[in-house]
């Protein structure tokens, strides 16, 4: 009987990492989670992700930062990892104008730790969460992983697109095999509360206004996480391979000359801001007071994810519909925070 794989998966505690680090151990995986557990929001939600984690088989728990390098390169010498799956990142558009310095460190600096500990340490594939905010300026829909992303408007999209870069460095150079996941908008249980489901849900619940910005003239493909995690799931032994085909001439964005592959995961299915808040008014039972404000800096009026590429190669298209994904968050949060009503 041949022994399980090991995956290592920072940001365990995080929102994604910590249904990831669930779905795997369910898988057979031997999962090491990674996390620094900051407190750039609730560290108790936290705790209580990695508290069930540290509950399922073949789970192990590091408390460890992304730019501490002789701890990221001593736990690859001692783990061995197969699989890494990089989630951890400084999160958060709004707050990259805020304190972008934080993005610098854990972004650039933490993640090139990540790829030289792979490239050392003979890792099969490294996946790493991008996001769909690269897309920046780009109008064209829906948002094609070949078309050309030079036009951030945040520096939070600014440092997901230059991991991307620094993953073809070492796809290149070091025959590393690297995917990127653009992320679109992932939303349900034990999410951030930093975005706007959480938000909005905890303001209507107590009778607050709710910041509608861009006159709810907002779509989003928002995404539900069950989905984000069979995504990867799907792709973490779905190792990339060179494009025979790739041409400098007219080169192709999502993939190489070398193992190198990017992807986005959304649900291909946009969402007016304003049905949003309709379906979860509905499944709140309670009406929100809305207070309409213009776009805020770094946002985009619109995304919507091509996944042909992911349901080509991995065979898996996102199905969770809007009302099942909300109906899902807010049960939910009305049992985490022992809401009756």
């Amino acid at each position: 009987m041949s022994k399980p794989q090991r995956v290592l998966v920072t940001g365990a505690a995080g929102f994604i990492g910590f249904h990831l680090s669930k779905r795997l151990c369910k898988e057979g995986y031997q999962v090491v989670g990674l996390d620094n557990l900051n407190d750039y929001y609730d560290v108790g939600l936290k705790k209580s992700r990695l508290d069930i984690l540290l509950k399922a088989p073949g789970f192990s728990f590091q408390q460890t930062d992304l730019t501490n390098k002789e701890g990221i390169f001593n736990l690859f010498s001692d783990q061995q990892f197969d699989y890494v799956v990089n989630l951890a990142a400084q999160a958060g558009v709004r707050y990259s104008l805020i304190n972008p310095y934080a993005y610098l460190e854990s972004n650039l600096h933490g993640f090139l730790n990540i790829l030289e500990a792979c490239r050392h340490n003979q890792v099969k594939h490294l996946i790493y969460a991008s996001s769909s905010s690269v897309y920046g300026a780009n109008t064209k829909m829906p948002f094609s992983v070949h078309h050309n992303v030079d036009h951030p408007i945040s520096l939070y999209a600014a440092s997901k697109k230059s991991n991307e870069l620094m993953a073809h460095t070492y796809s290149a150079l070091f025959n590393l095999p690297t995917t990127g996941l653009r992320f679109f908008t992932v939303y349900g249980s034990y999410g951030r509360p930093d975005m706007a489901l959480f938000i909005f849900t905890k303001a209507i619940l107590e009778g607050k206004p709710i910041d509608v910005y861009n006159h709810g003239k907002m779509r989003r493909d928002f995404t539900y996480i069950d989905d984000i995690v069979e995504g990867i799931v799907r792709i973490i032994p779905n190792i990339p391979q060179p494009n025979t085909n790739w041409n400098g001439n007219q080169p192709d964005p999502a993939t190489s000359f070398a193992p190198y592959k990017i992807y986005n995961i959304g649900n291909n299915k946009p969402v007016e801001l304003m049905h949003f808040i309709s379906v979860l008014e509905d499944k709140l039972g309670k009406k929100a007071v809305k207070n309409m404000l213009p776009i805020q800096e770094g946002d985009v009026p619109a995304t919507f994810a091509d996944i042909d590429d992911l349901t080509r190669d991995v065979g898996f298209k996102p199905e969770t519909t809007i009302e099942e994904g909300i109906g899902h968050f807010v049960d939910w949060y009305r049992e985490y925070y022992n809401i009756k009503s």
